[in-house]
C-alpha cells in the first residue's frame, strides 16, 4: 500500500492540474464563476430552513435564537456534503474515466485523490462562506473552531474508505452504484443533520450511535452552533476510517490490474 501513495506523490503535479482544469471546465462561460460552488448547498438550507424552522427552531437546546436553526442546519450540511460528494464519485470515478485508463498510464489511485482534491476545495469554499455567515445569524467565532480540520480530515478520511471500496467492487457489479445512491438518501436522514437528536425517541438512538457520520456531523454543529468541543466517538470514527482505508486500499491493489479489461 506504501507503493500506492509513493505513486500518487510521483503523480501530484497530474493531480493538481486536474483539479484545477475541473474547476475551469465547471466554471467555462459560466456568469457567477466560483459562486456555483457553493449555491447548491446553500440553496439546500434555505430550503429546508423555510420549511422545518418554525417546527425545529424551538426545539434545538441551549439556544435562544430565530435564526438557529439555519446556523445548525449548515453546520451539519458542511460535513455531509463533503462526506457523500467524495463517496458519490469515488462510486464511478473507474467508470467515468475508462477510457483514459484504456489510452494512459498513470497510477490509477491517482483518480480518487483527484475526487478527494476537488470535494475538499468546494468544501473550504463552502466553510468560508459559512463563518461570514454565521455572525450575521447572531454566532459568533470561538477558540473551537481549531477542530474544524481533524474533523474535516476524518470526514475525508471515512468517505474514501467507503467510496474507494464500492467504487472498485462497482466496476465488477455495477448493481452497487445503484443500491448506494439509495443507501445515501437514507443514510443523510438516519444522521442528525435537519433535526436534533434530542427529539430521537430513546428506543432509536443506539441504533444511531452505530452511524459513524453522526459523530463528525455533531462534532461540526458543536463547534460552530455550540461553541463546544465536538462529542466523544471520534476515536471511534478514526478507527473506522483507517480500517476501512486498509480493506479499501487492499482491494483496490488487487483489482486495478483487472479493472481495464472490465471497463
Amino acid at each position: 500500500m506504501f507503493e500506492l501513495f509513493k505513486a500518487a506523490w510521483r503523480y501530484r503535479g497530474f493531480i493538481v492540474s486536474s483539479v484545477v482544469n475541473e474547476y475551469k471546465n465547471r466554471l467555462a462561460r459560466s456568469r457567477f464563476g466560483t459562486a456555483w460552488i457553493v449555491i447548491q448547498p446553500l440553496a439546500q438550507v434555505l430550503i429546508f430552513a423555510t420549511i422545518l424552522s418554525n417546527v425545529l427552531a424551538a426545539r434545538l437546546p441551549g439556544i435562544d435564537n430565530k435564526y438557529a436553526y439555519a446556523a445548525y442546519l449548515i453546520s451539519g450540511i458542511l460535513c455531509w456534503s463533503l462526506f457523500a460528494e467524495i463517496v458519490q464519485r469515488c462510486l464511478t470515478v473507474f467508470i467515468d474515466h475508462g477510457a483514459l485508463l484504456k489510452k494512459m498510464q498513470f497510477p490509477r489511485i491517482a483518480l480518487p485523490v483527484i475526487v478527494i482534491g476537488t470535494a475538499s476545495v468546494a468544501n473550504l469554499a463552502l466553510l468560508a462562506v459559512t463563518l461570514v455567515a454565521l455572525p450575521a445569524l447572531g454566532i459568533f467565532p470561538s477558540a473551537l473552531y481549531v477542530w474544524l480540520p481533524l474533523l474535516m480530515a476524518l470526514t475525508v478520511a471515512l468517505a474514501t474508505g467507503f467510496g474507494l471500496l464500492l467504487g472498485t467492487l462497482n466496476v465488477f457489479a455495477r448493481d452497487i452504484g445503484q443500491v448506494v445512491s439509495v443507501v445515501l438518501q437514507f443514510w443523510f436522514w438516519v444522521t442528525p443533520v435537519v433535526y436534533p437528536v434530542s427529539i430521537v425517541p430513546e428506543r432509536f438512538t443506539a441504533a444511531m450511535a452505530m452511524n459513524p457520520v453522526m459523530p463528525l456531523v455533531a462534532g461540526y454543529q458543536n463547534v460552530l452552533m455550540y461553541g463546544k468541543a465536538p462529542p466523544d466517538g471520534l476515536v471511534g470514527v478514526a478507527v473506522t476510517a483507517l480500517v476501512l482505508l486498509a480493506v479499501a486500499l487492499l482491494a483496490f491493489r488487487r483489482a486495478s490490474s483487472e479493472m481495464v479489461d472490465v471497463l
